[in-house]
């Protein structure tokens, strides 16, 4: 059974709930940016080598996406509330144990650790909302969850610089430790227990398959830009992560209770918000990326700063979707049309920045206020579209599935986007290129070229974006005559 407390009006608690799932995924999004502020202190302290600073930052990462779908299923079949629990449990005991790391080795394993707690809260807080809304509800309610998301990618990096400036880089972790206490009190006392009432076998080879085709891609996807793409590290990858996915898939087709429903993408509207998912974070993840470049090497910000320049993409997304006018403009424009216009919008400030933003800052803020505005509408549209076409009784899985659509969008656009800049921008790398530059004059040629590949950048991102959007809309379109075909016959 459920063992829901729900009621037609949704559970009488449920925006207070929604609170609570909101600041367990808030620590989960700060650790992912908040990290990189603290570098150059690791650096010193620890004596990190460059790799072992990749690998802090990659264990948690390539720990999270190859496990969101075996921790969206453990959801589903044991229980959300205990699979909430339980990560938060061990986000906080990874936080403490990185927190009080000497060594790199420790912070590493404690940052895998982190890992399984992120890729179990990522998929039960979607789950849990949505459980416990009205489908009329539920667009507002996954509006307000996805703009926490944004919320964390704005102030990981202002949080981080502040507690550096006044504590040591442990601090940053053990800063999750009251949220996580705070969360798991909460999450125990209002969190109404919901569960695949079939209680499906668990699939453990499944599972197994999926996380380690999962985190080849990613490895693959982490390794192409610095060791290269016709590497033998990165084709070896790639192909263990091909092999392994078909096996998963054909493993998947077989079996009476898979772990992910290979007949979810004959339903158009699933196939549609998937599309458009993977290319919306393709090129919103490869293009802020090298924004963030931008920010720093050419127009001289320092990281900080260039965090707080960013922040109006994703202050504008807060605001829309906590105020509820993104969910008010999704109800009456309809899923595919609310999704065909914020994906144009993004589009647009994507543009917008390739054509003006070697000018200055004004240029940028202007696309990130279109992106932040077009996100703020096409993002929630999405993930709704995405969860509202799985059966209830698998929302973990759906939302394993829309996490890992994203983490996988996004480290594409990264390697790919990044590799469109490399083509037109030859040097080794930026910082390199300008300290080997001797003259101002040569500086300026650097930084030049490097603005030129920037623009190539962000036009291909604009355009995956804008190709997402259509595809999408036109898709989601289709199957909403299609069901109303069904329903009028």
């Amino acid at each position: 059974m459920y063992g829901m407390t729900t009621t037609p009006q949704g559970h009488p608690q449920r925006w207070l709930i929604l609170g609570v799932i909101c600041l367990a995924q808030l620590t989960v999004l700060l650790d992912n940016t908040v990290l990189n502020v603290a570098i150059p202190s690791l650096t010193t302290e620890l004596n990190a080598t460059t790799s072992d600073i990749q690998w802090m930052i990659n264990a948690y990462s390539l720990v999270q996406s190859g496990l969101l779908l075996t921790a969206g299923s453990a959801a589903d079949r044991y229980g959300r509330k205990k699979m909430l629990i339980a990560g938060l449990a061990l986000f906080g005991v990874g936080s403490l144990t990185a927190g009080l790391a000497s060594t790199t080795a420790q912070l590493i394993a404690a940052r895998a650790g982190m890992g399984i707690g992120g890729a179990l809260l990522m998929t039960t807080t979607l789950a849990v909302a949505m459980q416990i809304f009205t489908p009329g509800e539920q667009p507002k309610a996954i509006g307000i969850w996805a703009a926490v998301n944004s919320l964390g990618f704005a102030t990981g990096p202002l949080i981080g610089g502040f507690m550096l400036n006044h504590f040591w880089w442990g601090a940053i972790f053990l800063i999750n430790l009251p949220v996580a206490a705070l969360g798991l009190v909460a999450v125990v006392a209002l969190v109404p227990e919901s569960k695949n009432p079939q209680g499906d076998r668990p699939d453990l080879l499944g599972a197994l398959l999926s996380t380690v085709g999962m985190s080849a891609l990613v490895f693959a996807i982490i390794s192409g830009p610095a060791h290269g793409w016709t590497s033998g590290r990165v084709l070896t990858s790639a192909a263990v992560a091909v092999v392994v996915l078909a096996l998963f898939g054909y493993w998947e087709s077989r079996i009476p209770y898979p772990m992910l429903d290979l007949h979810f993408f004959r339903n158009r509207r699933f196939t549609g918000a998937v599309a458009g998912a993977v290319l919306i974070a393709f090129g919103m993840g490869g293009s802020l990326f090298l924004l963030t470049q931008h920010l720093q090497f050419v127009l001289g910000y320092g990281p900080l700063e260039a965090g707080l320049r960013t922040a109006p993409l994703a202050l504008t997304i807060v605001a829309l979707n906590f105020t509820g006018v993104a969910a008010k403009w999704m109800t009456r424009l309809g899923t595919p049309l609310a999704i065909a216009i914020g994906m144009v919008l993004m589009s647009g400030g994507l543009v917008v920045i390739a054509l003006l933003a070697s000018g200055g800052y004004p240029g940028t803020l202007l696309g990130l206020l279109l992106i932040g505005a077009g996100g703020a509408v096409a993002s929630p549209a999405m993930a709704h579209a995405i969860m509202s076409a799985i059966p209830p009784a698998k929302a973990g899985v759906g939302a394993g599935i829309n996490g890992t659509l994203a983490e996988f969008g996004n480290g594409l656009g990264v390697a790919v986007l990044g590799a469109v800049l490399n083509s037109r921008f030859l040097a080794v790398s930026l910082p390199v290129a300008l300290a080997a530059a001797g003259s101002a004059a040569e500086r300026r040629r650097v930084t030049d070229s490097f603005s030129a590949g920037l623009e190539t950048s962000l036009l291909v991102g604009a355009c995956a974006v804008l190709l997402g959007g259509l595809l999408a809309a036109v898709l989601l379109r289709r199957a909403e005559r299609a069901e109303s075909d069904v329903v009028t016959a």
